[in-house]
Formats: C-alpha cells, sequence, structure tokens
C-alpha cells in the first residue's frame, strides 16, 4: 500500500475524509473522481479502498460525522430543561452560528449533495437531521405553551429558523463589515422577532 511517507492509518483516514470534504466542496460529488482525492491525499487511487468501499460511502460518512459532532457538541452546550425558553433559544442561536460557520464546507455537503444519497443512506441523514430539528422544534413549542413565543407552527418556524442561521456559512467574512459579535447580535434579535409576534391568521 503506497501512504504518504511517516502517516498511519488513522491519518490517512483523517486526510482522506479532509480532502473529500474540500473537493466536494469545491467541485461537487459527481465532479470529483477517487483519484482526485488519492492525488490531493498523496496516495495512490486503489489505497483509498482500504479505507472506504467507495466514494458514495465516503459521503455519507462526511454527512454522518458532521450530524452526530453538531448532536454531541449541542449536548454539551445547551442550557438545563429549568432555562426559560427565550435563554434555551438564545443559546441555541449562538450555537448554530458558531458551529456551522467554522465548519462551512461540511454544512454545504450536507445539504446540496443529499441528492446524491443512496436511499438508505438518504433515510439515515434524514433521520439524524430531524433529531437536530427536533431540538429547535421542542425549544419553540416550550415557548408557545408559556405564551413566551406566539408562533402558529413549531414545526416550520424552526425550518425557518435552521435555514435562515445556516445560510450565514453562504456569505460570512471574517473582515467583513460587521464583526461575527455584532452580526450574531443581529440574527439574535430576528429570530426574537420571528417567535415573538402576533400569531398568523389561518
Amino acid at each position: 500500500m503506497a501512504r504518504k511517507t511517516g502517516s498511519d492509518g488513522k491519518k490517512t483516514a483523517t486526510d482522506l475524509r479532509a480532502a473529500a470534504t474540500a473537493l466536494f466542496a469545491k467541485h461537487g460529488f459527481a465532479a470529483v473522481s477517487m483519484r482526485q482525492i488519492a492525488q490531493k491525499v498523496g496516495v495512490q487511487a486503489g489505497a483509498l479502498y482500504l479505507y472506504t468501499p467507495n466514494k458514495q460511502a465516503l459521503l455519507f460518512d462526511i454527512m454522518q460525522q458532521h450530524l452526530d459532532g453538531l448532536l454531541g457538541a449541542w449536548e454539551t452546550e445547551k442550557l438545563p430543561d429549568s432555562a426559560t425558553p427565550l435563554a434555551q433559544l438564545q443559546r441555541f442561536v449562538s450555537f448554530h452560528i458558531h458551529y456551522h460557520l467554522d465548519r462551512a464546507d461540511e454544512v454545504f455537503i450536507a445539504y446540496m449533495e443529499l441528492r446524491n444519497l443512496l436511499p438508505e443512506n438518504l433515510a439515515t441523514i434524514s433521520e439524524t437531521r430531524r433529531r437536530y430539528e427536533l431540538v429547535l422544534e421542542g425549544i419553540l413549542a416550550a415557548g408557545q405553551k408559556t405564551g413566551d413565543f406566539q408562533i402558529s407552527d413549531c414545526k416550520l418556524s424552526s425550518y425557518a429558523i435552521i435555514a435562515m442561521l445556516t445560510g450565514m456559512t453562504t456569505w460570512y467574512r471574517d473582515q467583513g463589515r460587521l464583526s461575527l459579535a455584532e452580526i450574531e447580535q443581529v440574527y439574535q434579535g430576528l429570530v426574537y422577532g420571528a417567535v415573538s409576534g402576533a400569531k398568523t391568521k389561518s
């Protein structure tokens, strides 16, 4: 097996995921070959199959690791259940922004490459994503119950808020007009405004 000098299997596996992530995000899953990934890692194409059975499995692994990491990180960041729904919502907004901005390539792949997953892989990824969506949906439902949030549909509202927050990864730049702290404050206000207004008429 051809490997980089001084590298071991664990490092090669890590390099493989990093290379595939960068290439999929830049060129799209369909346009990237295993040979291109191998070239970026610095190994022969055949060596990649010691770490992944195929490109589809590699895509699935990148998405699943991203979402598992997201859920795991939230478990360490979330407030206790005794916190008010507003405090929990503020923590969720801050967490989501910072976690996703640090992983823009993974976020892009997790959303834009769903169409390239096999049905069974898509079902697994969708279920994992749903677990994260339920976090926000639960916060909104709690606020709706206490009267802190005036929203008509918690599920739809959670989709809209997550989409708005995740969208930052497509345009945020470190040297932009506003600092990240200032942008986060604006987004906190936008989300609060979205959940505290009058209910829409049916």
